[in-house]
């Protein structure tokens, strides 16, 4: 594992680093520019939890190179697939203005990357900055293909916080001793829940809690009295995270690339693809004190890893191989102390541009769902809840991505991959929470499997409640959307009801990613502005897969500035059919 630190002296040289970073803060590159990376998917040899193996990673390294761009730069990275495995790359919370063949997510706005195959994305960060990542989007490779995308303000421009001595860069993530491609295979094949990760792990390191890990463990230096900045990233697959330092309190002040309100805690919970900037002081006795990592886990009867990941937050002078002062997290179930971080964040500035007149009003319910088993080898099979087949579904209707990308079928007009009906209220409305039919697995299968989509008109300004549901248990999904990033106008417990639900328009966080509360909802609002085919999905891989997840297409406006352009001439194809490929070849446009 590369280290992560660093001085400002070696600033000039950032873009050749290929290493994680820590950086003394003092002046940005100039904005405007165009930074280029190399990335090769590779097979790499990795020795943990006392057992070797190799896994995917990017250039060798667990976690990937740290990505480095400024406001407005340009970001230019080619992908060569030296694997046997089809790779796409997915920079999460990045907009993707008018770049949506560019966003990642396999079969939605491209096809993967095929072994020998290379693919070269090309992007502009307008008007965003902060802390994001990237990670692979197709299969469960995003267990071990990911990395770091920080995006600087332009230069001149100051944090609206007192500028840190340093900043860390810290992903949360999960690891398995098995070959994750094959998990997949063998969760998928099961019709049954996934197998828990073998470890946590921050900064790719389990840290001292696990077996043969004493020295696999990432450790901060700090110096008494100074302020780090550390830049948290939720890069772990199927379960949401606590995170806290012993006796140390963190400020956050920013949540999925965008400022907040200064806000202090003892604790936060990330759940996958959320990111977060705390500040923290180093304002106690010299020592060593534990950063730690440890499950949120609001669902009934699943299995989880229930061992913390350690990593040292560790004062110049103090003695050294010390015992490390223990980090207090929350019992795994607390949705108070969840409710409690998501109640703190607040948009810096006040009041924000979110939409008050709706156009389009949505109401998506999300939860799992269990099929009825069809096999003949049952207990092979249909391993899910009284030997049932598990799903997911938003509204009922669990996603099957084609064999396609949804963009190039709509861009291109080729019938038969999607459909534009997705529904924008659930079938029938009852009481989601409490009186959902729980016969398992009776009443409880989604009503239809597909490629169903909903299409928006371009500047509709949309509402989108999203309700959990207990058919099979209720759960705190974390929902994602390609593409925007929206305002989170309210959120409660039970069903949604708009005479009793209160909204914050003045200044609501402005994210990408939302916890729907476990046996809640969620209110969001934006504007359909940025034409292409987004991707919707819960964050827990488990649930993405199972279904849970479906597609908005953002038609086209006026003119260029409005309108999706050209696909680049580089763009994977999928192989899936002779007749598809006369058709391809007749590349036909929308526009």
């Amino acid at each position: 594992m590369v280290r992560f630190s660093t001085s400002l002296l070696l600033w000039a040289s950032l873009l050749l680093i290929l290493g994680y970073n820590v950086l003394v803060m003092a002046q940005w590159p100039s904005g405007g520019q165009t930074r280029f990376y190399d990335f090769k998917v590779q097979s790499t040899r990795v020795a943990k939890l006392c057992t070797s193996k190799d896994m995917v990673t990017i250039n060798g390294m667990f976690p990937g190179p740290v990505v480095y761009a400024q406001e407005d730069d340009r970001v230019i990275v080619k992908v060569t697939n030296e694997t046997p495995y089809n790779t796409t790359i997915h920079w999460h919370g990045v907009r993707q203005k008018l770049s949506c063949w560019f966003d990642g997510p396999s079969y939605i706005t491209q096809c993967p990357i095929q072994a020998g195959q290379s693919f070269t994305y090309e992007f502009t960060m307008v008007k965003q900055k902060g802390t994001f990542f990237w990670h692979a989007h197709v299969s469960w490779l995003r267990a071990t293909v990911y990395g770091a995308l920080i995006v600087y303000p332009k230069t001149g421009v100051p944090y609206p916080f007192k500028v840190p001595y340093e900043e860390h860069i810290i992903i949360l993530g999960e690891y398995w001793l098995q070959d994750v491609v094959q998990l997949e295979h063998d969760t998928a094949a099961s019709g049954g829940p996934p197998t828990p990760a073998s470890a946590f792990t921050i900064n790719g390191h389990p840290g001292p809690n696990y077996n043969c890990s004493n020295n696999d463990v990432y450790q901060i230096d700090v110096v008494s009295g100074k302020t780090y900045m550390l830049r948290l990233v939720h890069a772990g697959l199927n379960v949401e995270s606590f995170f806290a330092i012993a006796d140390h309190n963190l400020t956050i002040v920013e949540a999925d690339a965008e400022y907040t309100k200064p806000f202090t805690t003892d604790r936060v919970m990330l759940g996958p693809g959320q990111t977060m900037v705390v500040l923290v002081t180093a304002d106690q006795p010299q020592g060593k004190y534990s950063m730690a990592m440890g499950p949120y886990m609001s669902a009934k009867g699943v299995k989880f890893q229930n061992i913390s990941s350690i990593a040292y937050f560790q004062y110049l002078g103090a003695v050294p191989n010390s015992f490390s002062l223990p980090a207090k997290l929350p019992s795994f179930n607390d949705n108070l102390a969840v409710k409690t971080v998501m109640d703190g964040l607040r948009s810096l500035t006040a009041p924000v541009n979110v939409p008050r007149k709706i156009d389009s009003e949505l109401f998506v319910t999300i939860g799992l769902n269990v099929q009825k088993c069809h096999s003949k080898t049952p207990k092979k099979d249909c391993q899910g809840l009284n030997n049932g087949v598990m799903a997911a579904s938003m509204n009922n209707i669990s996603f099957v991505k084609p064999k396609v990308s949804v963009l190039e079928a709509y861009y291109k007009r080729i019938n038969g991959y999607f459909t534009e009906d997705f529904p924008k209220v659930p079938q029938k409305f009852y009481d989601f929470v409490n009186g959902a039919p729980n016969s398992i697995p009776n009443n409880t299968e989604a009503i239809s499997n597909g490629t169903r989509t909903l299409v928006l008109e371009y500047g509709t300004r949309v509402q989108l409640i999203l309700q959990d549901t207990g058919t099979v248990t209720t759960e705190n999904h974390p929902i994602h959307l390609h593409g925007y990033t929206f305002y989170v106008v309210g959120y409660g417990t039970g069903n949604y009801s708009p005479q009793n639900a209160s909204f914050n328009l003045v200044d609501p966080p402005y994210m990408n990613t939302i916890g729907v509360p476990v046996g809640g909802w969620a209110a969001i609002r934006f504007i359909a502005d940025n034409p292409g085919v987004w991707f919707m999905h819960c964050h827990l891989d488990i649930h993405q897969s199972w279904g849970l997840g479906t597609v908005l297409v953002v038609k086209n406006g006026k003119g260029k500035l409005e309108s999706l352009p050209h696909p680049p001439a580089d763009l994977p194809q999928c192989y899936v059919a002779t007749s598809f490929m006369l058709i391809r070849s007749l590349r036909i446009n929308l526009f």
